[in-house]
């Protein structure tokens, strides 16, 4: 069964960085493209960004040069380093896999549980 667990949300300030986790189990995860989405209140979830698996990533216009996606393949773990971080990046983080690809829009991926952040200006 593939699970996903994202952790690491919290309370940060504007310009601040937290850096998100993903703990993967239930499938090769080497072998599959993974990504990171949010969905702020009352709107629709977005895609952050994903890599692919063979490593080669992609972002949002709106975190590029400010997020970076990456993953420790031997403790089958996802992250996210989200750094200078603005009011507008508050929602809910969404970890996700695929054994093809992981586009940045939502799509019928493995998804895990969410975790709040919340950036304060």
């Amino acid at each position: 069964e593939v699970q996903l667990q994202a952790s690491g949300g919290g309370l940060a300030q504007a310009g601040g960085s937290l850096r998100l986790s993903c703990t993967a189990s239930g499938f090769t995860f080497d072998r599959y493209a993974k990504g990171w989405f949010r969905q702020a209140p009352g709107k629709e979830r977005e895609g952050v960004a994903s890599i692919a698996r063979y490593g080669t990533t992609y972002y949002t216009d709106s975190v590029e040069g400010r997020f970076t996606i990456y993953s420790d393949n031997a403790e089958n773990t996802l992250y996210l380093q989200m750094n200078e971080l603005k009011p507008e990046d508050t929602a809910v983080y969404y970890c996700a896999a695929d054994p093809m690809s992981v586009l940045l829009t939502p799509g019928p991926y493995y998804w895990g549980k969410g975790t709040l952040v919340t950036v304060s200006s």
